[in-house]
Parts: structure tokens; C-alpha cells; sequence
């Protein structure tokens, strides 16, 4: 019996070990915007400390960080890739077996639209779509001419410039008074919309999620009455020579993580968390007004979501893993 149990033992602890062996190092990349730093430092702790894996960060942004897992299998792990900017290329890196979609990283994808504040829609309804816009199109004082309405677009240079002026178009907001104001940066879009809301202002304009804008300020979508014309949306509105443009909401970017082939194969486990983690934008919104608020950087606001919202994150592992996590969140 005494030399079953030490087999049994040996087998077990040779078990862990190769498992931790196989994961090994692991890259990540760490974007250079907000969500994307909080999820790569959440994917490190729980690679490290749940997994066992050596996982380290390195430098990212989705154009370079795409092409290099392709033509050179590192990093590992991109945690947060707006794919539709290189789908072509990763769909190729997949069927080459390069590359794998381990999951959606946002549930809800990248979201965006025209809003309004919430405490316009809770004094009149139809204020949640485009057709009462117009009919109410006096309260959205234009800043510097009294005889024109104010839509709030998005700044020159930005690709959503692009498709915000051409459903601007499209909806007729034009020929309903409406001029569309260039808001010069982010900085200058976002700053707009705390200005209506310490105010109480009626604001209308463009803007997307996830962000600490809209974490901090509850703002309504409009309806734009028309449904998801994705054909329409890729093949016209996204593009500047749009010629007929027509009303369509804007589809949920995919955002997702990708992997290596060879790190999906040599760390299943480690894969099924990534597949399994994924954040709803009202989430990832309320962390991002967090981080903003305490100007936390990925480092803290992982330890400030591993501890405060524990009921999310042990969703994705296994309650050996999660243990073994939390112990390593109370030796911080």
C-alpha cells in the first residue's frame, strides 16, 4: 500500500510539473489604452499565479502586435484585439495555423453610436430616437449660430469620423437643422459631454464604448429606427466616397483574444480561461471611471478587480485555480 501512495505521489507531482512546464513562458501583450492594460494585467496574475505559467508582459499595439504573432509566433497572448483592423490577416493566420481566436473579450463587442444623456430620455422618451431628435431638435443649441442645431461628431483624422458624418447624412440631420461640430480631440468629445451632464444640458453626438465616459455619465444610444445593415455599414458607411449613404446602427466591433497556435496546444488549461474571460462594456465602463478617477494604471486596477469583483473573475477557472489565486491576491 506504502509503495501505492508513493506512486500515486510521484505521478501526481510529475503531473503538475509537466503541466507548469508546458505553459512556460508566456508573452502578453499590454496595449497602450486602458482596458486593454487591465486585462493583460489580470491575464498575467491568473496565468502566474493560477496556472503556474512564467507569464510576463511586453509591449503591444493591435496593428504590430497582429502581424508579429503571425510572422513570428510572439507574444503569446493579445488579450484585447479590435480585429475587424486586420481581419483579413488573422482569419489568414488561422487558417494557416498560426494563429487562434481563443474568445471575445468584450461580450457586447466595441459599441458604438450617436447619445444623448439619460436625464433627457427620463423627461421625455422619445428622445431615445432619431425621429424625436428631430422633432426636438431646438434643445441642442449649436454653440455659435442660434438658427442651427448641435451634433456633436468625431474628430478630424479619426476613422469614425468617417462613418458618424455619412450617418449624419443618411439620417437627413442636415435638412433637420442639425450642423455637425467637429470637437477638435477625445479630449475635447469627452470633455463635452461632462460639461452637459455637470450642467444637465441636453447634448446629442457620437461617441463609443467601453470608456470611463461612459462609466461616469449614464447616457442613452439612439434608435436609429433602421435595424443592423451590416452589408451596407462595411460596404458604404465606412468609407469616405459613401455616395447613397442610408441609415443603418452601428454592428459590434469583434473584439477578441488571440493566441498562438503553439500556446494553445501547450497550455489547454491556460487556453480555456482566456476563452472562458470575457467583460460586458457596462463592466469594463464602471472599471475604466475607476481607473481614471484614482489615475490607476493596469497594475492597480487588476488587483482592484481581482478583489472586488471575485464573483466575475472565478467564473473563468476552476475553484483549485481561484484558490490558488486568492491566496496569491492576499499576499499583496
Amino acid at each position: 500500500m506504502r509503495k501505492l501512495l508513493a506512486t500515486s505521489v510521484l505521478l501526481a507531482t510529475a503531473s503538475f510539473n509537466a503541466s507548469a512546464e508546458e505553459c512556460g513562458t508566456v508573452t502578453i501583450a499590454d496595449m497602450n489604452w486602458n482596458s486593454a492594460t487591465l486585462i493583460a494585467n489580470v491575464d498575467k496574475f491568473i496565468l502566474q499565479h493560477g496556472f503556474d505559467c512564467d507569464a510576463e508582459l511586453v509591449p503591444g499595439d493591435t496593428m504590430p502586435t497582429g502581424t508579429s504573432m503571425i510572422e513570428k509566433g510572439e507574444p503569446d497572448i493579445a488579450p484585447e484585439l479590435w480585429s475587424n483592423s486586420m481581419k483579413a490577416a488573422l482569419d489568414r493566420g488561422v487558417k494557416e495555423g498560426r494563429l487562434r481566436y481563443a474568445g471575445a473579450t468584450l461580450s457586447d463587442g466595441g459599441e458604438e453610436g450617436f447619445w444623448v444623456p439619460a436625464y433627457l430620455v427620463e423627461k421625455d422618451p422619445s428622445l431615445a430616437t432619431i425621429a424625436g431628435i428631430k422633432a426636438n431638435r431646438q434643445l441642442f443649441e449649436h454653440p455659435e449660430d442660434p438658427e442651427k442645431s448641435a451634433f456633436m461628431g468625431c474628430p478630424a483624422g479619426w476613422n469614425c469620423q468617417i462613418t458618424a458624418g455619412n450617418l449624419f447624412h443618411a439620417m437627413e440631420l442636415d435638412k433637420a437643422g442639425f450642423e455637425l461640430i467637429d470637437p477638435g480631440s477625445g479630449a475635447g468629445l469627452s470633455g463635452a459631454i461632462a460639461k452637459a451632464y455637470e450642467r444637465k444640458e441636453p447634448w446629442f453626438g457620437y461617441y463609443w464604448a467601453p470608456t470611463a465616459v461612459l462609466g461616469k455619465y449614464k447616457m442613452v444610444k439612439v434608435d436609429f429606427g433602421s435595424g443592423i445593415d451590416e452589408d451596407h455599414y462595411r460596404a458604404c458607411i465606412t468609407k469616405e466616397e459613401c455616395l447613397d449613404p442610408k441609415p443603418t446602427m452601428y454592428p459590434p466591433s469583434p473584439v477578441d483574444t488571440v493566441v498562438t497556435e503553439s500556446f494553445a496546444e501547450r497550455a489547454p488549461e491556460a487556453l480555456a480561461y482566456l476563452s472562458s474571460r470575457s467583460f460586458g462594456n457596462q463592466q469594463m465602463n464602471t472599471l475604466l471611471a475607476w481607473m481614471e478617477d484614482y489615475q490607476a494604471d493596469g497594475e492597480i486596477t487588476m488587483e482592484h478587480f481581482l478583489t472586488e469583483y471575485e464573483s466575475t473573475w472565478t467564473q473563468w477557472v476552476s475553484p483549485e485555480v481561484a484558490k490558488k489565486v486568492k491566496q496569491a491576491l492576499s499576499e499583496l
